[in-house]
């Protein structure tokens, strides 16, 4: 493998052969996304905890340097569902500061991930693991906006940051239900799920938004209903990009923002590429996966020293970009322009936006996310695969994201190891060998018998530390002390400690009971892993054979000599 780091940002193959009409079709599909992207962003920075303009100013910068620089040719990014539920524990539990320093070490591990050629292995971590927590965070994310879509008045109580805390809330004031606000939230949602029927290009989010806000400024002013709750009404809007701030660092809360660093690293690196992977299947091609980490990683560390908050690649913006004709970065770059521009000159209209419309917004976001359909499959599959999904699934709604995905992961070794060890399995041999059962092939080669009191073990798998008590096991049952034992290892493509720290007591005590071990067929690359651990020093490099045949000789000739 090469030390060379893997960075090729797409944006740099792009000028080979780009044309005018290449970039007029980015520039629509690049508007566009800067149009879908506004709400979007919006609402995630409201329901992460943050300004509005937060969620816009991580649209701008991360979304620009994620396309500059990216593995992808058409993905966006920007702040995504999935973050919410995390910024918003960390913003509880550590203030804004906090969620400054944990973005930033999640963007220096995410950069890390990818000069370490870190992103094929990313896209291993198991598919119910996935459903699993983006299932639970849209339960969670749903469970969040409950209060803002009835417009609940909860009399000065603090909502509690757990799920089943904040339903037993939610049961004990829901008779202060707004019916203003939950009739916005409805016909928010309504719009938003019947546009699609009607326009393809224009998001329904955006539409409900202009539709749902003009109506809602026309009660407040001519009817006096002023008891829908507004972006203005809660926060004050800033229309500029921030100054650039780098956090004072220090180490008990670099200590104590690890772990959550750590999970916002790792949702960032499966979101984006799976993202892109979804992408590359649309547009038939090929993303970089440890440039788009890179990538991924810088837009995380300059993001928050302007105020942004985590941000990874969007799926739905993404697929927007390329079913409007995105093909290349440029339409990443154009799309966060729009944004800027409308933070410049426009943001002080977001303050009519009514909270009960971001709402059914988010709504409508967790429903799409929760992949109920998918989820609903997976419970049809293995059983270890079920119990990985409902555990992290479980755990991402009742503790967080940070435990779910951390024992999720754990779930999924084990289970791993387990299969592993399922598939290497260990034969014993003791009277002949059939060439014929060898190989699919007729061979018709004599059978090899063998001498009374030897033994051929035939181990077909990986000898790592999961089989290496399945090897003492089988010789126990057997209960026997054979003269000698042929170890047959040609489909033992490695070995590990445990399984040398084995094969080493094996020999060990044969040579105690006076039983005479060979090796047959060892590969050349466990053969070294042999050699280096003085393994051959014990056996002697006179007992280990090249085939089957030569072992067998060498038992016959040892045994006629006793």
């Amino acid at each position: 493998m090469s030390n060379k780091i893997d960075f090729q940002p797409k944006l740099f193959e792009l000028f080979r052969n780009y044309s005018k009409t290449d970039f007029s079709t980015d520039l629509m599909a690049g508007i566009i996304v800067g149009i879908v992207a506004l709400p979007l962003a919006i609402a995630f920075g409201i329901a992460s905890g943050v300004t509005p303009e937060k969620g816009i100013i991580t649209a701008i910068v991360a979304g620009f340097i994620i396309s500059l620089l990216g593995g992808s040719k058409v993905q966006i990014g920007g702040p995504t569902g999935a973050f919410i539920v995390i910024i918003y524990g960390i913003i509880q539990e550590y203030g804004i500061e906090g969620l400054t320093v944990a973005t930033l070490m999640a963007g220096i591990l995410l950069v890390l991930m990818g000069v370490f050629k870190l992103g094929a292995v990313i896209k291993f971590i198991p598919y119910p693991i996935i459903v699993g927590f983006t299932s639970g965070i849209a339960v969670t994310i749903f469970t969040t906006q409950i209060a803002d879509v009835f417009g609940l008045n909860f009399d000065g109580e603090k909502v509690p940051g757990d799920f089943i805390g904040k339903w037993l809330v939610y049961a004990r004031h829901f008779d202060t239900i707004n019916w203003w606000n939950a009739l916005v939230s409805f016909v928010s949602i309504f719009i938003i799920a019947i546009t699609p029927k009607f326009s393809k290009k224009i998001p329904g989010s955006l539409i409900a938004i202009v539709v749902v806000t003009l109506a809602v400024y026309l009660m407040k002013v001519y009817e006096g209903i002023t008891t829908i709750d507004t972006i203005g009404d809660r926060f004050s809007i800033q229309a500029q990009l921030p100054e650039a701030v780098v956090p004072a660092l220090d180490w008990e809360a670099v200590k104590n923002l690890f772990p959550v660093a750590v999970t916002i690293a790792v949702l960032g690196a499966i979101e984006s590429l799976l993202s892109a992977t979804v992408a590359d299947g649309v547009i038939g091609d090929r993303h970089h996966s440890n440039t788009e980490l890179i990538a991924q990683g810088i837009a995380n560390i300059v993001s928050p020293i302007f105020g942004g908050i985590p941000a990874t690649g969007a799926i739905a913006r993404t697929m927007t970009n390329i079913n409007n004709g995105g093909r290349s970065p440029i339409a990443g770059i154009v799309h966060a322009g729009v944004l800027l521009l409308i933070l410049l000159f426009l943001m002080p209209l977001a303050q009519y936006i009514p909270m009960a419309c971001l709402a059914g917004v988010l709504v409508i976001v967790s429903y799409n996310m929760s992949g109920w359909r998918t989820f609903l499959a997976l419970m049809k599959n293995p059983k270890s695969d079920v119990t990985v999904l409902l555990i992290t699934f479980f755990l991402t709604v009742i503790f967080d994201l940070t435990v779910a995905i951390e024992v999720g992961l754990l779930i999924a070794c084990v289970l791993f190891m387990k299969r592993v060890m399922e598939t290497t399995e260990i034969s014993v041999i003791r009277d002949e060998i059939d060439p014929n059962k060898e190989s699919d092939l007729e061979v018709h080669e004599e059978h090899l018998t063998l001498p009374k009191g030897v033994e051929v073990y035939e181990i077909n798998g990986p000898y790592f530390f999961g089989i290496a008590t399945k090897f003492e096991e089988i010789m126990s049952q057997l209960g026997d002390r054979p003269k000698i034992r042929i170890i047959r290892m040609r489909k033992v493509p490695f070995i590990d400690s445990t399984g040398i720290h084995n094969l080493t007591n094996l020999c060990v005590m044969s040579q105690k009971e006076n039983i005479h071990i060979i090796l047959s067929g060892v590969n050349d690359k466990v053969h070294k892993v042999l050699e280096r651990s003085g393994f051959y020093e014990l056996l002697g490099e006179d007992n280990t054979c090249s085939n089957i045949n030569e072992a067998v000789a060498k038992a016959w000739e040892s045994v006629e000599k006793k």
